[in-house]
């Protein structure tokens, strides 16, 4: 099954201050600006096996490293800036029309920066439903408990992103529910695109613009989306963080992923004390009602909670292996700016000393 990453990382200059991308992006055609300032993306090309993910992304990674050491820059991997300057945006039709329609809460996505997880398409109704059960897993590498300095949760960046951002459009930004078949997604996707458009009218948009800068495969942004153009599950929940960790979180998501297909998958109809589990007789997730408190126990204590940390390790996942960035920089509940370079700083050293240690590992 194929599967590929994309990283969102945040660049900084050598005092840890936010800065562009500039000639980053012209690595490869892999390297790409993101729709803000100082946020850069990184993606692989789909691949077959786990290790074939991991040389690719590894390769473009060390590439995008070398050239930014030239221009002095680094590349933080942090779900937030934790506490900076204002954020600006790309100009660009898109955003304008987001905006429009969405108002000063669209602002929220500036501070966010994570990771998207897709897998080929297969038995997608399962694949679709799994993921959604999954949203928990976010957990494993949440990486900045604040935004704007404030602390906000464990993993600031989801709650920032589908509470504050998406608060008024909650079904296009927040996780949805099990379908029964992907026709059902199919159709909730028209329903939010014509919502969409709809506001988007009601803002002074023309409705031509609408139908050229959007449609229903990309008018959502919710958790979980079903992409036709690639065409693949698209995973987006986890935040970015250092590579090894969002490697081994790839990897044991697609683990499960492969599973699916060899067996049965089968949604609760009541969950207990220990809902879903992985076994060699099936997959059985959650009611949705539990995913969602557990998705909320994720995004407030992360693996502290000992409901989520037990959740995670009945799917599959290796909790001890996990040391998420979140939790080692959190205790504070206002981070200074000053402090905040220096946490951008700190990790974008764990960057570059977690992908030397990487390539280290890998057999020329």
């Amino acid at each position: 099954m194929k599967t590929s990453i994309e990283v969102e990382y945040w660049v900084i200059d050598r005092d840890g201050d936010l800065t562009s991308p500039g000639e980053l992006t012209d690595v490869s055609d892999r390297t790409v600006e993101e729709f803000v300032e100082p946020l850069f993306e990184l993606k692989t090309p789909p691949c077959e096996s786990i290790e074939e993910l991991r040389h690719r992304f590894l390769e473009e990674l060390d590439a995008v490293l070398s050239r930014a050491e030239e221009l002095d820059k680094r590349l933080v991997p942090l779900g937030t800036p934790i506490n900076c300057d204002g954020i600006t945006r790309r100009p660009g039709e898109r955003g304008r029309i987001q905006k429009r329609v969405v108002g000063s809460d669209f602002d929220c996505a500036k501070h966010c920066a994570g990771t998207h997880v897709h897998v080929e398409k297969r038995n997608v109704t399962d694949q679709l439903n799994t993921l959604i059960a999954l949203d928990p897993a976010l957990a494993l590498v949440n990486s900045s408990p604040y935004v704007r300095g404030e602390r906000v949760a464990n993993g600031a960046r989801a709650y920032w992103y589908r509470k504050e951002g998406y608060d008024r459009y909650p079904k296009h930004g927040q996780l949805w529910a099990y379908v029964e078949n992907v026709g059902e997604w199919h159709r909730r996707l028209e329903h939010r695109f014509e919502e969409f458009k709809s506001a988007a009218i009601g803002a002074g948009v023309d409705e031509a613009a609408v139908e050229e800068h959007f449609s229903p495969d990309d008018v959502v942004w919710t958790p979980i989306r079903l992409r036709e153009s690639m065409p693949t599950v698209e995973w987006r929940s986890p935040d970015a963080a250092l590579p090894s960790q969002l490697l081994r979180l790839t990897g044991e998501l697609r683990a499960v992923m492969d599973g699916l297909h060899h067996t049965n998958v089968q949604i609760e109809d009541r969950s207990g004390d220990a809902p879903g589990r992985v076994t060699s007789d099936g997959i059985s997730l959650p009611d949705f009602d539990t995913t969602c408190d557990l998705a909320e126990a994720a995004i407030h204590d992360g693996l502290e909670d000992d409901r989520v940390a037990g959740y995670l390790d009945r799917m599959g996942f290796s909790i001890g292996d996990y040391h998420p960035i979140a939790t080692r920089i959190d205790g504070r509940q206002y981070v200074t700016r000053g402090d905040a370079r220096d946490l951008r700083l700190e990790y974008a050293n764990a960057l570059e000393a977690d992908v030397d240690a990487l390539l280290g590992t890998i057999e020329p």
